[in-house]
């Protein structure tokens, strides 16, 4: 495999940062995953804690170095991820589970395979057009698939951050997932939280990302998303990456993974950040957050042993 990926995460204009972003890879096989937890002191950012390193482990554990079944992986770890939520709320008798939205990319022989839930969004950009785009579970996308409003009204409504599908809480999510989608060069997927998406339209993922080099395109796409969202701009988090043909040219700032022994395997996942004083997570000192810390990995350890997709 050959690709170059950029992924980041900023507070915006919020105290606390409550999205999650992390990929991880072997020689044959990506993982991408974005977060965007919802629940008051620190409970959100824990749901998106669990949920992406619960989805990372289970790949670091299942692919040798592939995944011998995507779609299986994918369900059952997405399904494991939100039990480990529940758990975790039982374990610490919250009157309700923090929930997360979550979408997991799994890229293997050319071919990319998605799932989500909630309204964090997948976009696979082709040849400068959106070829194609999760639909977001929320109740404003369900009024725009009705006639009910349009979409300049959307992006005013009070409702447009109502999600009815999420890990954790207290229901099952409904969790889609995408058809076998082949790859070719230049392809992007992008990945990221409403933070981003919110605040900026198509053409801007688009006519900025494009063609360009996405290691220097997508902090400054972030840049224009912080601007747009001013003083009260959500969390933003996104992941981008770009597919190369295995027969072109290496450059110098992409990845190639075809020296990668076969029980090689590279992850980046960040975790808790320094939060910026005011904020509930600012208040913690560090040994809350190492027990929130042990807390997260007991909530995962229990379903370890369900490795999907091997």
């Amino acid at each position: 495999m050959k690709f170059t990926i950029y992924q980041e995460s900023r507070p915006g204009g919020r105290p606390n940062n409550q999205d999650r972003v992390a990929y991880s890879y072997t020689r044959e096989s990506l993982l991408l995953v974005v977060a965007d937890g919802m629940g008051g002191h620190l409970h959100g950012e824990i749901a998106a804690q669990i949920a992406v390193q619960y989805i990372i482990e289970a790949f670091q554990r299942a692919a040798k170095p592939v995944i011998h079944d995507e779609s299986m992986f994918l369900s059952r770890s997405l399904g494991n991820a939100h039990a480990a939520i529940q758990d975790y709320a039982f374990d610490k008798n919250l009157p309700e589970a923090p929930r997360t939205t979550i979408v997991a990319c799994l890229i293997q022989n050319s071919v990319a395979f998605w799932a989500h839930a909630g309204d964090s969004r997948l976009y696979l950009i082709r040849r400068g057009r959106i070829a194609q785009q999760t639909k977001d579970h929320s109740r404003l996308q369900m009024m725009l698939d009705q006639g009910l409003i349009d979409e300049e009204a959307a992006a005013r409504h009070p409702a447009r951050n109502r999600i009815f599908s999420c890990l954790g809480g207290s229901h099952s999510p409904q969790i889609e997932f995408s058809s076998p989608v082949p790859l070719f060069a230049d392809d992007l997927i992008t990945i990221c939280t409403d933070g981003v998406w919110g605040n900026l339209t198509n053409e801007d993922f688009t006519g900025r990302l494009g063609d360009a080099n996405i290691l220097d395109a997508s902090p400054r796409l972030l840049d224009l998303a912080e601007r747009h969202g001013g003083l009260t701009c959500d969390n933003l988090s996104m992941l981008v990456m770009r597919w190369h043909d295995d027969y072109a040219d290496e450059q110098g700032s992409s990845i190639s993974t075809a020296a990668m022994p076969d029980d090689g395997i590279t992850t980046k996942m960040e975790g808790f950040a320094r939060q910026r004083s005011g904020s509930d997570s600012a208040n913690l000192s560090d040994s809350d957050i190492e027990k929130a810390i042990d807390e997260i990995n007991q909530a995962i350890q229990k379903y370890s042993r369900f490795d999907p997709g091997k």
